[in-house]
């Protein structure tokens, strides 16, 4: 274990921080929480630079964070800083979160509406882009993660269902039998024999900023805003979808793979619109 008083930015970003990150390895955490811990710790390196860490330049790097970024980007900068403070040895150097009240309405410039998800799938398959029409309804039609499509794989697809590993923790996804169809269909006509769906044109998986980007590509010809079009956004409609038909909380909890409900409540929320309409139907109006 290394003291903090003595690191330095150049063993810091060389030695410390590797070791950090190896200890997140054997902690089996995802890739992609250790590169972010390693970003956000970076930055935090680079504030403290060659000055002794001590709880009140901590507290100075947090409140240089508020007037820079939303709360919740803060707090999660925050989380990778006490992992790394707990693992050194010093928690009394950890700072608290923000305090940030959960949203009642989801704002409607961010939430992507059926009928927006359906004008991109349309505009993917009118572009001779078959994969990526696929692709779009895989996510949303299981409400996986876009991290978790390396598990929609041929053997998968003809068994109905996908064993997914994330976050340490496994789970079983189902793919509805209308899925199956289209994905089977697609699977011959591209001649993969096993192994993933949906891979690049030398047969590697496709990673996120492919996916990414080819869905930003829609949205002007589609008429959806920028804004709206991300992978994660279909796994918030699927969820939104599922829980005004079934309202089980506990339950879409573990299709999408939460230990905490209070995180697949954040999934549920839907806009003030649809709130007025629903009251507007009560008739309580008299005159």
């Amino acid at each position: 274990m290394k003291l903090i008083q003595d690191i330095t930015p150049l063993c810091l970003s060389a030695g410390i921080l590797r070791e950090f990150e190896e200890y997140l390895r054997q902690e089996e955490r995802s890739v992609n929480t250790i590169e972010k811990y390693a970003r956000d710790l970076r930055a935090f390196f680079y504030f403290v630079g060659d000055r002794a860490v001590t709880k009140e330049r901590v507290l100075a790097w947090k409140e240089s964070l508020v007037v820079r970024y939303a709360a919740s980007s803060v707090n999660s900068m925050l989380a990778a800083a006490n992992s790394f403070l707990n693992w050194a040895g010093y928690p009394e150097y950890k700072v608290r979160f923000l305090k940030i009240q959960r949203g009642v309405f989801s704002k409607p410039e961010k939430e992507l509406t059926q009928s927006e998800y359906a004008k991109l799938v349309k505009e993917a398959s009118k572009k001779g882009n078959e994969r990526l029409s696929l692709l779009l309804q895989t996510i949303c039609a299981t409400g996986i993660r876009v991290s978790e499509l390396q598990y929609i794989t041929v053997e998968a697809v003809y068994t109905g269902w996908a064993e997914v590993n994330c976050k340490g923790k496994r789970r079983m996804v189902f793919i509805t039998d209308k899925l199956c169809r289209l994905l089977k269909k697609y699977i011959r006509k591209q001649k993969i024999r096993t192994g993933s769906v949906f891979i690049t044109k030398n047969g590697r998986a496709l990673n996120r900023s492919n996916i990414w980007r080819d869905m930003k590509a829609l949205c002007k010809r589609a008429g959806v805003k920028p804004g709206k079009v991300f992978p994660h956004n279909l796994r918030h409609l699927f969820a939104r979808r599922y829980y005004s038909m079934e309202k089980d909380l506990s339950r879409l909890a573990d299709i999408l793979g939460h230990t905490n409900v209070n995180t697949t409540r954040i999934y549920t929320v839907e806009s003030g619109e649809t709130h007025a309409k629903q009251i507007g139907r009560l008739e309580l109006i008299i005159t």
